[in-house]
């Protein structure tokens, strides 16, 4: 891309960022600025929007999990989502077609669906991008947000297909056929590729060659074989880290898809009225899915924090808005008024979002209403038995000081953790692992029998977020415990402290010192020549 481009979207999303917003509404805005100042996007950056959109996929597909759409209030609450959305949108627009107001006068019926199915979709960037900012993504309300998600990114890319130029070729049907000998091959060599720079070279190789070109080549759609490609080797355990090596580049280049959005044309008074008319429909679209949350059973706060993720407008929208734009159904000034709704739709979720915990705990009453009698299996009440020291956070370091506090105090540990899988192989390798959110305050209250009462000691192995949020709220459920917490910063311990923690471990400076103490006793060297152990660093007290 220009020099000038890039700089300017730099400075863009880096503003955008200082005032609380995703870089992607900078980037839009950056667009939209360039082409008011008489430059266009050319081949180039709309083939890096290209590959932005094709790695954005591959990396879905790597993260997907087919038993995780068994859930109804993933693939019902989707579908029936999507389908009252589109009906109702693009009626409404109909209506406006039919009544003559402004651009709505040019769109006939199926270019109004079209428009209700572009602006059915949430954004993946936005919710994944605020999911993991707060450490959420592994949590209930994070894996249902990211499922609804991953099965309208699904719709879209049979949408792409489907309307695609070209009809599939009769190579279509062996590239199919192929595709398990394909997965064997590609697990194989992710076998052999190690962990350096063949990861992300591999990487690429999967999403762009052998998934979107060898797809193109056979008349199917490039994103599609780029979603399929990432699925069939999601099982895989170098998936994540192929998933995370992409991360850099795929970032990248969906700053020239943002951008290309932008410069495709000048936003009007006109074209910006439509999209802040469309502006309130987020908020339909979110009580919608609270409502349809609820209903399958989700209590009212897991359901608000997935509705609030999903409050946005969606990059896959813009992607349908293109690809109906280049067909002829809709007018290329729709594409301008999608990107706005987008930007805009960014600018109101983002703030809605960072208090979205808050929120729920200040409405707690009013939102349990809407509560059903049945429960999600993740939600129902728990009763673990006499405890006097809880792990919340079984990651490596949660294991290692489970496994310590287990051989010294006996089974009085138990470990605590929102993630699935974390939990299944903590209990494979024997631990006793909760599965629930600490972060959520009714989790304490599923808690039968005040097991709560007997803990005498917690300990916080969580994002620096995650138990900042968590001391005041353990603190305010008036147990008598003390409290530790993990930092991995230094200027993070005071701020832990503040927030009611008793002590703060530097965790890679007491790393250093537990390798250190590890290397003596496994060689022998219990004690330096002069007889004297060297001391361990000590934790930041807040008594200090």
């Amino acid at each position: 891309m220009d020099p000038l481009i890039l700089s300017l979207a730099f400075l863009a999303g880096l503003g955008a960022r200082m005032v609380g917003l995703p870089p992607m509404v900078g980037f839009l805005a950056a667009g939209f600025g360039l082409n008011a100042l008489g430059f266009s996007g050319g081949e180039t950056v709309s083939e890096i929007a290209d590959l932005g959109v094709t790695l954005l996929l591959f990396s879905i597909g790597l993260k997907l999990k087919i038993k995780s759409f068994l859930r109804p209030e993933i693939w019902a609450g989707t579908a029936i989502h999507m389908i009252v959305v589109t009906a109702v949108l693009g009626a409404a627009s109909w209506g406006l077609a039919v009544a003559g107001f402004s651009l709505f006068g040019l769109l006939d019926f199926k270019a109004a669906m079209v428009l209700g199915f572009a602006l059915s979709f949430s954004s993946t960037v936005f919710a994944v991008k605020i999911l993991e900012d707060r450490a959420e993504a592994a949590s209930l309300h994070g894996r249902t947000a990211v499922g609804i998600l991953i099965m309208q990114d699904i719709a879209a890319v049979l949408f792409l297909t489907f309307t695609a130029a070209a009809a599939p070729s009769w190579t279509a049907l062996v590239l199919i056929a192929a595709l398990p000998l394909i997965r064997f091959v590609c697990l194989k060599i992710m076998d052999l590729i190690g962990h350096g720079e063949l990861v992300v070279l591999f990487g690429l190789a999967l999403a762009l060659v052998l998934g979107a070109e060898l797809f193109s080549l056979t008349g199917l759609k490039a994103d599609l074989g780029a979603l399929v490609l990432g699925v069939l080797v999601s099982t895989h355990a170098k998936a994540d880290e192929v998933s995370k090596a992409l991360l850099s580049f795929k970032d990248l280049f969906l700053v020239g898809f943002f951008l290309d959005i932008g410069l495709a044309g000048t936003p009007t008074l006109e074209t910006l009225g439509l999209a802040a008319l469309l502006l309130p429909a987020i908020a339909a679209k979110s009580a919608l899915f609270f409502l349809l949350l609820t209903r399958f059973g989700l209590r009212a706060r897991t359901a608000l924090l997935s509705s609030l993720a999903l409050t946005n407008y969606s990059e896959f929208g813009l992607i349908v808005a293109a690809t109906a734009a280049d067909m002829g159904w809709l007018g290329p000034e729709w594409l301008v008024v999608a990107a706005l709704a987008v930007s805009l739709s960014f600018m109101a979720a983002a703030p809605l979002n960072s208090c979205a915990h808050s929120v729920c705990s200040r409405r707690a009453g009013l939102l349990g209403r809407f509560e059903t009698k049945g429960r999600h299996p993740e939600e129902t009440p728990i009763d673990p038995g006499h405890v006097e020291v809880v792990v919340i956070g079984m990651g490596r370091v949660g294991q290692g000081a489970y496994d310590l506090l287990r051989e010294r105090r006996g089974d009085v540990v138990v470990g605590l953790d929102f993630n699935p899988d974390v939990v299944e192989e903590n209990r494979a390798a024997g631990r006793r692992v909760l599965l629930g959110d600490a972060t959520d305050p009714n989790f304490w209250l599923r808690l039968s029998d005040k097991r709560t009462e007997t803990v005498t000691l917690t300990l916080l192995t969580l994002s620096h977020c995650a138990n900042l949020t968590l001391a005041p709220l353990l603190r305010t459920r008036e147990f008598d415990t003390s409290l530790a917490a993990t930092a991995r910063f230094k200027d993070q311990i005071p701020e832990l402290l503040e927030a009611g923690v008793d002590a703060a471990f530097d965790l890679f400076a007491d790393a250093g010192a537990g390798f250190a103490e590890h290397v003596e006793a496994n060689l022998g060297l219990d004690a330096e020549p002069s007889g004297k152990r060297p001391m361990r660093p000590t934790p930041h007290h807040a008594t200090s």
